[in-house]
């Protein structure tokens, strides 16, 4: 019987091994593009236009020169290449993301572009943004969102980063028929009640919310 006991003892500490390495890779695995090249050209398509309307959500926001923005996921640089035009030279924009390959192609996609010293490429952790404290007044998370892990400790980190007055912009995929093709199994967005739930957890409050995406959510948050 003691050994009997004794190997399901062994048995229960293995199972408890094997659930926290798997909470651990849920937390820090970070999900590639297969093909980073052919992942950027679909950002960059002339008819996301359509629907993503990135005029008027610059317009909604309130940007103008003298700014300091993130750009949250840059990915193609499809805003970070509007909000160096919305600056006219005079402000500052982060570029950010995971992959430095993602960033090169920001960079190239800027040569040609009045106005680019005004960007910084910066090269994040999937767990940490690497803003200075106090450097900018919107944060900006397009089609984002739902590829953060742990996202109430990582916008906690964000508080530090924004000035007095200092907001976060949220745009993401509904969760539901709304979002139409987004090109993988909707399980993986985020409802917009879990955005409200888990910004409101990490210390933040929603200031606006814009309505004119079809296929996506607006939120604005402040502290």
């Amino acid at each position: 019987m003691r050994n009997l006991a004794k190997t399901n003892r062994s048995i229960v500490i293995f199972l408890s091994m094997l659930a926290i390495l798997a909470g651990c890779a849920g937390h820090h695995q970070h999900r590639r593009p297969a093909d980073i090249q052919e992942y950027l050209s679909h950002l960059d398509r002339p008819e996301r236009d359509e629907y993503q309307q990135p005029a008027k959500v610059i317009e909604a926001l309130g940007v103008e020169p003298g700014m300091a923005i993130a750009d949250l996921g840059s990915g193609s640089g499809y805003f970070t290449r509007r909000f160096v035009q919305a600056l006219a030279g005079d402000g500052t924009i982060y570029a950010i993301d995971v992959e430095q390959e993602m960033l090169d192609y920001v960079q190239a996609s800027l040569k040609e572009q009045a106005g680019a010293s005004v960007v910084k490429l910066r090269l994040a952790k999937p767990d940490d943004p690497v803003l200075p404290p106090a450097s900018v007044d919107l944060v900006f998370v397009c089609n984002v969102f739902h590829h953060l892990e742990n996202r109430p400790a990582y916008f906690e980190k964000l508080k530090d980063a924004l000035r007095p007055g200092g907001r976060i912009a949220i745009i993401d995929f509904y969760h539901d028929h709304r979002s139409g093709d987004v090109g993988f199994p909707r399980r993986h967005l985020v409802p917009r009640e879990t955005v409200l739930s888990e910004l409101t957890q990490a210390g933040f409050r929603l200031l606006n919310e814009h309505d004119f995406l079809k296929r996506q959510y607006f939120l604005e948050f402040g502290l």
